[in-house]
């Protein structure tokens, strides 16, 4: 990515001009084990349990940014929403949209989504606060190969981090973002673009959605 910088903070930019995010549409899945980066002891504290929703988003009264007592959060829910595949299918040039499986387990909300060339799999973890958040981050990043910190227009003023096998990790507010690229080929798609600019594109977007939405 260190060769990309005024490209890729040009596409985060114009991401935040984004407008009409949605959260997902379908139920949540019943609660999995769900892996994540960091081990369990560096699991943030949560406000809430770890028991799944029941496919009520609510009427988009909450904020985003507040963790639901009985399933994720407005936010969380986005990463498997309108915006996330339909920023996906436009950049792969798909003919219908892959298919999901989203599930809620250690207050952690993942949407993964079944591509022909493998698994891209989007990861939500919800702390009690934003210190809390940042120590999961900080924890994630310690244990993380080949981590490269995301910096300047890039990461969007947020803490950020990116691997060379192709993950993008974002922190904000309470929020943990991870879009986990990795099960990809190194390149993908009719334009040949690298499964770390995907993984960073598809975090731009649902950045700019959780920037609208306050």
């Amino acid at each position: 990515m260190k060769q990309h910088k005024p490209l890729l903070a040009s596409l985060a930019l114009s991401a935040l001009l984004l407008s009409g995010c949605a959260t997902a549409a379908g139920s949540v899945t019943a609660p999995s084990a769900v892996s994540t980066t960091a081990p369990s002891a560096a699991s943030p504290g949560t406000g809430h349990t770890d028991s799944h929703g029941d496919g009520d988003h609510g009427d988009g009264s909450s904020s985003p940014d507040t963790p639901k007592a009985d399933g994720p959060s407005d936010a969380a829910l986005m990463v498997c929403g309108d915006q996330p595949m339909d920023r996906l299918t436009s950049i792969l040039d798909l003919k219908e949209d892959p298919h999901t499986i989203n599930t809620w387990a250690n207050s952690t909300f993942t949407c993964t989504y079944h591509l022909d060339e493998g698994a891209l799999v989007i990861s939500v973890q919800e702390a009690a606060d934003k210190a809390s958040a940042l120590k999961y981050f900080n924890a994630m990043q310690a244990l993380a190969k080949d981590a490269t910190p995301i910096e300047g227009l890039a990461n969007l003023g947020f803490p950020a981090y990116e691997t060379a096998d192709g993950s993008a990790v974002f922190q904000k507010d309470a929020f943990v973002l991870h879009v986990d690229a990795t099960d990809l080929p190194a390149t993908l798609g009719p334009e040949n673009i690298t499964r770390n600019a995907l993984a960073y594109q598809l975090s731009t977007t649902i950045l700019a959605c959780w920037v609208e939405h306050p």
